[in-house]
């Protein structure tokens, strides 16, 4: 596909302008940042592993009826997703006890939470995203009530749903970050999800030994990020098996097919 114009750039992805009005193409870059982007550094591969898993789990969330803003991918590092203005909420939902949870309230990491928690985070990466409250929300109007009911019960709906796939290729899912977006139809507005699910939002353990599977193994320089990426690809089942030792070899089941016949 011909590259088009470029929307916007953040820290994980670029946004061009999709090929039909009202779509948006997302491309997955191998760039990583943790702290704010105080910490920066590359994952080789990390893009084409994110593309993949995400569109997994997007795919897998639209059988249960949560409705994303995943239309389809269209290679190993880009996918097409519906345009959606972005509530300017981060939503992340806790089952066990990590991150700025254990620092700001002196939890031992790995501890079991009695009950899921949902927080909500403003996006501005000059304040450094703060933690909020419903009442900042409904004050400066950044999304109804309504919209948080809708947001609240989809953050619940989209936990259970993964705790249970994790559960069943042996991940415990610690926890993990929702973005969500408004399409309209008419004068009339409905949230969605967007964004992304991958291990750069979510943290993902080993079931048996607790080894992390995500994008703090980056922040905490415990190396083989690239390894643990490709490991959740692989349980997942998307990882090329033939060529899995390298994290480009998330390949299209079809086009792995394709170069295979030839």
């Amino acid at each position: 596909m011909a590259r088009r114009r470029q929307i916007y750039e953040g820290k994980a992805k670029i946004l061009y302008e999709g090929p039909e009005p009202g779509t948006i193409i997302q491309y997955f870059k191998d760039d990583a940042t943790a702290f704010n982007a105080q910490k920066k550094g590359q994952i080789a591969g990390k893009g084409v592993l994110n593309n993949r898993i995400s569109e997994h789990i997007f795919s897998s969330l639209a059988t249960i009826g949560v409705p994303t803003h995943f239309i389809r991918r269209l290679n190993m590092r880009e996918q097409l997703v519906r345009q959606a203005e972005i509530i300017p909420i981060e939503v992340v939902v806790r089952n066990v006890a990590a991150g700025t949870l254990c620092k700001r309230l002196g939890l031992e990491e790995g501890v079991q939470l009695p009950r899921t928690i949902i927080e909500y985070y403003y996006k501005d990466d000059a304040l450094g995203d703060p933690l909020i409250a419903d009442e900042h929300i409904a004050c400066f109007g950044w999304a109804s009530q309504d919209e948080m009911n809708d947001i609240a019960d989809m953050a619940i709906r989209i936990n259970d749903f993964m705790c249970g796939m994790f559960a069943g290729i042996g991940i415990k899912l610690v926890d993990f970050k929702l973005e969500f977006g408004r399409v309209w139809d008419g004068d009339f507005s409905r949230v969605i999800l967007a964004d992304e699910i991958s291990p750069d939002s979510c943290r993902l353990w080993d079931v048996k030994t607790n080894r992390k599977l995500d994008k703090d193994r980056f922040r905490q320089d415990l190396g083989e990020v690239g390894e643990a990426y490709q490991e959740v690809a692989r349980r997942l089942g998307l990882l090329n098996p033939e060529d899995g030792e390298e994290a480009g070899a998330v390949l299209d089941l079809d086009e792995h097919r394709k170069k295979r016949d030839k």
